[in-house]
């Protein structure tokens, strides 16, 4: 009787020490292979795609990845945050890993849509209202400047803000800028007048002078719809100069003769 107690005192042991040699041998292989990866696996090479208006060193410089660098504790988020705080421009950042020791960062930069003053100064945005950039006066931006609204306290990096009063208008801005880049039409945008209450006009090709209605932000998709159909039906000559008026229930014409 006592010798089969002990025997069976003796089976429990085994087992929970083969338990816990188990567990320690598994231990000491996910250690090894860590201490595996801090040794082998570092970053040799930095790949840098979709740039225009910045260079791939300064995507790198901005990440604040080195050659070198322990290729797993490269966070993605992390490294991605610290283009974005950097570089305004910037819009996406997707970082992989390219195994044995490459790292491949993709970005997609924002365009810049208009100008608009506050401040001291003049301040371009994308068409989501991010400010990318301070110039000194509208005609240096390029782009589209809007009248009828005023930055509020604007920074490089931060979003477009306006006193409470004119918040309407700027969320009518925001939407009629990405309906006309989502039709390729930004580009030729000179001016965007925002300062009537009932509509909206913008300067089209240095030539035509848009007046659409300004109901509320989710009519331009329609409405810079309907524009663009009025182009390709070629109803306006590429050389007429005139004023498009869009708030009447079909779209008119009224040609403009002569240099002004």
């Amino acid at each position: 009787m006592a010798s089969r107690r002990s025997n069976k005192r003796k089976q429990r042991n085994r087992g929970r020490f083969g338990f816990l040699y188990k567990l320690l041998s598994l231990v000491i292989i996910l250690v090894v292979i860590a201490a595996g990866c801090v040794v082998f696996f570092r970053v040799g090479e930095i790949t840098v795609s979709g740039v225009s208006r910045y260079t791939a060193q300064d995507i790198i410089d901005a990440s604040g990845v080195e050659k070198g660098d322990n290729l797993f504790l490269v966070g993605g988020s992390r490294t991605a945050q610290k283009i974005y705080s950097s570089l305004p421009y910037v819009d996406e950042v997707n970082i992989r890993h390219a195994l044995p020791d490459g790292i491949v960062i993709t970005v997609t930069e924002r365009t810049p849509a208009a100008v608009i003053q506050g401040g001291e100064g003049w301040w371009i945005v994308d068409a989501k209202g991010k400010i990318l950039e301070q110039v000194a006066t509208a005609r240096q931006a390029g782009v589209a400047e809007v009248s009828g609204l005023t930055a509020l306290l604007p920074a490089v990096g931060t979003t477009l803000a306006v006193e409470d009063a004119e918040s309407f208008r700027l969320e009518a801005l925001l939407s009629l800028l990405k309906a006309l880049e989502q039709r390729g039409l930004l580009a030729k945008i000179s001016a965007i007048d925002l300062t009537s209450a009932a509509e909206v006009s913008m300067v089209y090709d240095g030539r035509l002078t848009v007046k659409m209605k300004l109901l509320d932000e989710d009519s331009f998709p329609e409405q810079i719809r309907n524009f663009a159909a009025v182009l390709d039906q070629g109803i306006i000559q590429e050389n007429e100069r005139g004023i498009l008026d869009m708030t009447l229930n079909t779209p008119h014409f009224i040609p403009q003769y002569g240099e002004n």
